[in-house]
């Protein structure tokens, strides 16, 4: 694979070039989307957190904060809080700092207030999106592909078509030393031991199992059944009746591919090829842990048609339900469909997904960025709101 990709002081590589107005707390989210919505070539991420929670979530706010400033998609960051938030701003901005980047920050309450904050921040957004339009890229390998793998309102055809396909496209990257994450761990549940015995070792598998009892503890905290919440409605009408079921789809993404290393939720890997990182399977929370743990590029399989992309990282939307692609044009990429009625192979079809994933790295935009369908984006906690 080859792609024009934006090089990075930190050796990391871009597959976009923008400005991050990143919010630091909820409080601070209509003024990040203020600043990027009066700047070309800026992006607002916003979320729901970072004020009136336990220490345990306001570091995990913190340093997937650090790590979204730090993903390579970003020229540079403008960071945007209240002031009286708890996570820590300081350490977001020398987190950022430390990648080579620009970043700069504001706070609500010493600036005077929204319309003050937004008026500054949009002259800072725009110095730093003329300095990002200077940059030029570079011809790149498939080792600086970063490759985050989810799956959606899946059904049927994402077992047998879409994901199986992914899987081909995954075992290839691999082989040419992508790094690829995958998280969903709610959608390990039955199929755990089938993805543990592909870790590279006892060690690796057993922290895959960890993962899960993690995930099946907290359902069971609740004290119900999970069904409805996982596998959802939409699964269910969709043909997926198990959470096993929905879990041995969804570990079709990896194909045979060999786990290398277990990361926590928006830990950036320090190794290549497979790995899995803790996340749940919403699209909101798991695409910004993969964002945060550095993906330059998200491959996003869907049954019946899940439209959500991210801020800053292009989302690939691969569907191999006939219905879906010819119902969701506005939102699919790529369909697989012909795989179901053998019109296709599983090998053919991943080379298509393959050489997608190469145009949209070089560039091509994608249905969620095309449409502006990346807002509604949220970080995973496990703690109370107190």
């Amino acid at each position: 694979m080859k792609f024009s990709g934006y090089p990075r002081p930190d050796g990391q590589v871009g597959t976009r070039n923008y400005v991050g107005i990143i919010s630091t707390v909820v409080c601070a989210n209509e003024v990040a989307r203020g600043i990027a919505d009066h700047v070309e070539g800026a992006v607002a991420f916003s979320h729901q957190q970072g004020c009136c929670q336990t220490p345990p979530d306001l570091n995990r706010v913190t340093q997937t904060l650090c790590g979204l400033g730090c993903n390579p998609n970003l020229a540079s960051v403008l960071l945007v809080g209240l002031g009286c938030e708890g996570t820590e701003m300081t350490e977001v901005k020398a987190a950022v700092k430390a990648c080579g980047k620009r970043v700069d920050a504001l706070m609500i309450q010493e600036e005077g207030g929204a319309a003050k904050t937004i008026a500054r921040g949009v002259l800072l957004a725009r110095e730093m999106a003329r300095e990002a339009s200077a940059m030029r890229t570079r011809e790149c390998g498939t080792k600086n592909l970063v490759l985050g793998l989810k799956c959606g309102s899946s059904d049927t055809t994402s077992g047998i078509a879409s994901n199986p396909a992914l899987g081909v496209t995954v075992e290839r990257v691999i082989a040419e030393n992508a790094t690829v994450i995958m998280g969903e761990v709610t959608e390990f549940i039955g199929a755990e031991h089938i993805l543990a015995a592909q870790a590279k070792d006892e060690a690796t598998g057993a922290k895959i199992l960890e993962l899960v009892e993690r995930m099946e503890n907290r359902a069971k905290a609740v004290g119900v059944d999970m069904r409805g919440g996982q596998p959802t409605p939409g699964n269910i009408a969709g043909g997926l009746t198990t959470i096993e079921e929905k879990s041995l789809g969804a570990i079709a993404k990896v194909g045979n591919a060999v786990v290398q290393a277990v990361y926590e939720y928006g830990e950036k890997p320090g190794v290549n090829g497979l790995v899995v990182m803790d996340s749940p399977g919403r699209e909101p929370e798991i695409l910004t842990g993969l964002a945060a743990a550095g993906c330059n590029v998200i491959a996003f399989t869907t049954g019946r048609g899940a439209p959500q992309g991210f801020p800053f990282v292009p989302v690939i939307k691969i569907t191999g339900n006939e219905k879906t692609w010819h119902n969701l044009q506005d939102h699919m990429d790529l369909s697989v469909h012909q795989v179901m009625d053998g019109g296709e192979t599983l090998g053919h079809a991943g080379g298509r997904i393959y050489d997608t994933i190469e145009t949209v790295a070089s560039g091509t935009r994608t249905k969620a960025e095309i449409s502006g369908y990346v807002q509604a984006m949220d970080i995973y906690v496990t703690g109370p709101v107190i």
